[in-house]
């Protein structure tokens, strides 16, 4: 198992690694359709991802149309571009997209176990990439519940 986690670390420090992240919820707050207030540090983040650690990100969301476009042009007005939009490499013929992405890693507000602010997930991935598989990076979530809900079925 050793092997195994230091093979995924090995990777994550030499590799270019494609990121797939989500925009409603994880860039700007819930609002769709309309385009809600930016999550704090989100876009800044993003860019240092691309600029200082060199990975791809691919914005994946369930906006389409109009709806895509105003999204694209809100991260463009702020510096932010990606590599690709809803597929997995730019040009991609949307017909031909496959439904899931060949990506690394995605970072989505509906992850088991929240969001990670955006200040873990940096350092993580520059850091500590080891933990991105791990229920550590997890710990720092600011929109998990507070108080313990019951256990399973209710017991």
């Amino acid at each position: 198992m050793a092997g195994k986690s230091m093979a995924i670390i090995f990777f994550c420090i030499f590799a270019i690694m494609y990121i797939a992240i989500d925009f409603d919820g994880t860039i700007v707050r819930h609002r769709y359709p309309a385009i809600g207030e930016e999550i704090p540090f989100a876009i800044e983040t993003i860019r240092l991802i691309q600029s200082e650690l060199g990975h791809q990100v691919i914005l994946w969301t369930a906006r389409e149309g109009k709806l895509l476009d105003e999204a694209v042009e809100y991260c463009r007005a702020r510096g932010l571009e990606f590599y690709a939009v809803n597929q997995n490499h730019p040009g991609s013929e949307q017909s031909a997209a496959p439904r899931k992405l060949t990506v690394d890693m995605f970072i989505d507000d509906r992850n088991f176990g929240g969001l990670p602010e955006w200040g873990v997930i940096y350092n993580t991935l520059k850091n500590s990439p080891g933990d991105l598989f791990s229920l550590r990076a997890f710990a720092s979530c600011t929109d998990m519940p507070s108080k313990r809900r019951r256990k399973l079925f209710g017991r």
